[in-house]
């Protein structure tokens, strides 16, 4: 009996633990806009990994380091998928348990999705070939709510920055794919309560979020991208280096030979394997990040 007793206490606490490591942000949906089907994760045969489709609700889950090698230094990270789904392993889950490898903390974002029926990666590969111009549509639609989110995000990790243990002014923002277009969207739209302190858009969707005005008190940024992008995302990428190289902002860029679109943590055996590395080595460049001796 006490042993049960035990085991029980240990599993409320356990759960109650990784509860708490779950937040959900603060969101109005418009009635224009309908999830049928609930939040779902799965393993998708399409795209090869874990993803995570027809989120209406979104939220952050938490990533801390070990306390000993916590350096304050902090990474939001939004995962891509076309807007349809979340690549929430290679471009989340994997991102943020380096990240803490490091000593930096990390929030894997699941900012609101385009709703679909049962299986979103399929849908979303299925009309980029035959009908991109609705799946743009439905881009269109629900953009401004992702950036909604990613904004969201900002104010919750810096109004809670004592509680997490880290610094209110080395919050990052890292966003892969069609999360690269909603750091822009973030970068376009911030105010002083959500600006991000850092930004890493990888191979960023410009043509869903274009280049705009670069802001006046712009961030520091690192873009990281391949030459043989399939979607055609160098140019796009180059394009917003220059924009902040021309408004006198830091910034810096990684340009890949090879690497494809969507390499994220996997190990493609190429230079690009490497691109986090390069992320923390600049991080620590610019000051941003300071290793705990």
């Amino acid at each position: 009996m006490k042993r049960h007793l035990i085991l029980f206490i240990f599993l409320s606490i356990l759960t109650h633990g990784m509860a708490q490591k779950i937040i959900e942000l603060p969101h109005q949906n418009p009635s224009h806009i309908e999830w049928k089907e609930p939040e779902k994760q799965f393993f998708s045969k399409v795209w090869d990994t874990e993803v995570v489709t027809n989120v209406a609700t979104p939220s952050l889950q938490i990533f801390k380091p070990d306390p000993t090698i916590s350096n304050g230094t902090s990474v939001i990270i939004a995962p891509g998928g076309a807007l349809y789904a979340h690549s929430i392993e290679s471009e989340g889950n994997e991102v943020a348990k380096w990240l803490n490898s490091k000593g930096i903390t990390a929030f894997v974002l699941k900012y609101r999705l385009v709703p679909t029926g049962k299986d979103g990666a399929q849908e979303v590969s299925d009309l980029s070939t035959t009908n991109p111009g609705e799946m743009m549509k439905q881009v269109e639609k629900v953009l401004p709510l992702s950036i909604e989110d990613g904004l969201a995000a900002i104010s919750y990790v810096r109004s809670n920055a004592s509680n997490l243990g880290i610094a209110k002014d080395k919050i990052g923002f890292m966003g892969f794919s069609a999360g690269g277009a909603v750091t822009m969207g973030v970068l376009y739209n911030y105010e002083e309560e959500n600006r991000p302190d850092f930004v890493i858009p990888v191979y960023p969707w410009i043509s869903a979020m274009p280049v705009q005005e670069t802001p006046k008190n712009a961030p520091p940024m690192l873009i990281v991208c391949a030459s043989d992008d399939p979607l055609g995302l160098a140019a796009g990428s180059v394009d917003l280096y220059l924009s902040w190289l021309k408004a006198g902002k830091t910034v810096a860029l990684h340009m890949y030979a090879k690497g494809g679109h969507g390499f994220g943590m996997r190990k493609l055996g190429l230079p690009s394997d490497k691109w986090i590395e390069r992320f923390y080595d600049w991080s620590i460049s610019e000051g941003i990040t300071v290793p705990k001796k």
